[in-house]
């Protein structure tokens, strides 16, 4: 059996929990705080790899190994490796409070409904996008991953940080800043965990299913889910398809650009994917920050003509929607598609322009397909009789970077 035991924000470990083990496996400081059995073997955690090869060796010998961690060693921890390695029935875990649960405790929050995404060692760029689109994140923080480097990216996005460092130490401190504050300080090494917080969300509705705000139960909604002028507005069926190739998912940076009503922002949105949307006129500016509250998600938009704008969003999308462009469509599905991670969708209602926007995806590298969708809705006559009602036909483009296909869920 291993056991593994957590260290919990402000529970130490107890001196004789490694009584009886032959081998221990944890963190120098951990170590240095308990008793260690006469005669055990002792490994100082760095390395994870050679760490567990020791720990083989003993459980192939049937000898008793102890693991020391920090907080809830089940929560982005040690129990993952061991457990795939050993076998989860191999484990006797007894876990401590989370850096994550002391930090809202101290925060006075409840975290049922939160999103936790951990930085450390990984690209900050899904954390950031988590903490667009969601009122409440926690992330765990790293080297080059901690509140400055957070705060830059979000200092626009009127979030608040919640920044704990050295939860449970007689060194503690909680602080409330902004991101613009925290982009400018040197934070050290201390920082445990960053609350990213929209103040007018934060506590949220009493739900029964713990994490994140659920799906949505549909979408591809009805045109008039969405305030627009005069029907210009992407078509549910044109949506439906437009939003299986973009394939949105939390931790993503989607653009919606010449997005008019913003219906494909906020459908992104309500996916779990941070959204720019850009937009020329500013009555259209108005109706999608309008649509955008009405369905309550956070899209960003930029008011700005492209391609020209592009070039200010900072960091480069996964997936593009172009839903508007003109003449100036090649150029824009070109900049869309050179700067795309994964997928730029392209809706054209002219014939003469499919051409060349497909060969702006193509000139960029991205490998295209596309439908032409022509649908007939029911529509009632007199008499209580239904006809068909053609829509106009749209083309849809897709060009997909190769090599990216959607596996699974974002990092």
């Amino acid at each position: 059996m291993i056991t593994v035991v957590g260290a919990g924000t402000g529970s130490p470990l107890p001196e004789d929990v490694a009584d009886g083990a032959a081998l221990v496996v944890g963190g120098r400081r951990h170590l240095d705080a308990v008793r260690l059995p006469e005669g055990a073997r002792t490994v100082v955690l760095g390395a994870l790899a050679p760490a567990l090869d020791t720990v083989a060796e003993y459980v192939a010998e049937g000898r008793p190994v102890t693991v020391l961690a920090s907080g809830d060693p089940g929560f982005f921890g040690i129990v993952r490796a061991l457990a795939e390695r050993f076998g989860s029935e191999r484990l006797d875990v007894r876990p401590g409070v989370s850096s994550v649960a002391a930090a809202f405790a101290r925060a006075g929050l409840p975290w049922d409904d939160a999103v936790v995404a951990s930085a450390h060692g990984r690209d900050l760029r899904t954390a950031v996008h988590l903490c667009r689109a969601y009122p409440k994140v926690a992330v765990l923080t790293g080297p080059g991953a901690g509140p400055a480097e957070l705060g830059a990216a979000l200092r626009d996005d009127g979030r608040v940080f919640v920044v704990a460092s050295a939860l449970g130490s007689a060194e503690e401190r909680v602080e409330r800043v902004t991101p613009a504050e925290a982009a400018v300080r040197d934070w050290g090494t201390a920082v445990s965990v960053v609350l990213c917080l929209d103040r007018a969300r934060a506590l949220g509705p009493v739900r029964a299913v713990a994490g994140p705000r659920p799906g949505p139960g549909g979408w591809a909604l009805d045109e008039d889910a969405f305030a627009h002028r005069d029907s210009m507005i992407t078509k549910f069926e044109v949506r439906a398809l437009a939003l299986a190739r973009l394939g949105p998912r939390p931790g993503d940076l989607v653009w919606d650009v010449g997005a008019g009503s913003g219906s494909v922002a906020v459908e992104c949105a309500r996916l779990g994917a941070a959204v720019t949307a850009v937009e020329r006129t500013p009555d259209g500016v108005g109706r999608v920050r309008a649509n955008a509250a009405a369905h309550g998600v956070d899209v960003r938009v930029v008011h700005g003509a492209a391609p020209g704008v592009l070039s200010g969003l900072g960091e480069d999308p996964d997936a593009v929607f172009v839903g508007g462009g003109g003449r100036e469509l090649p150029a824009i599905v070109a900049e869309c598609a050179r700067r795309a991670r994964r997928v730029v969708v392209v809706a054209v209602a002219a014939l003469d322009r499919v051409p060349a926007a497909r060969e702006a995806l193509l000139g960029a590298g991205l490998e295209c397909d596309g439908v032409l969708l022509q649908s007939s809705r029911l529509a009632p006559l007199p008499g209580d009789v239904t006809r068909l009602a053609a829509t106009n036909p749209v083309f849809l483009l897709w060009g997909v970077r190769p090599h990216s296909r959607i596996e699974g869920v974002a990092p």
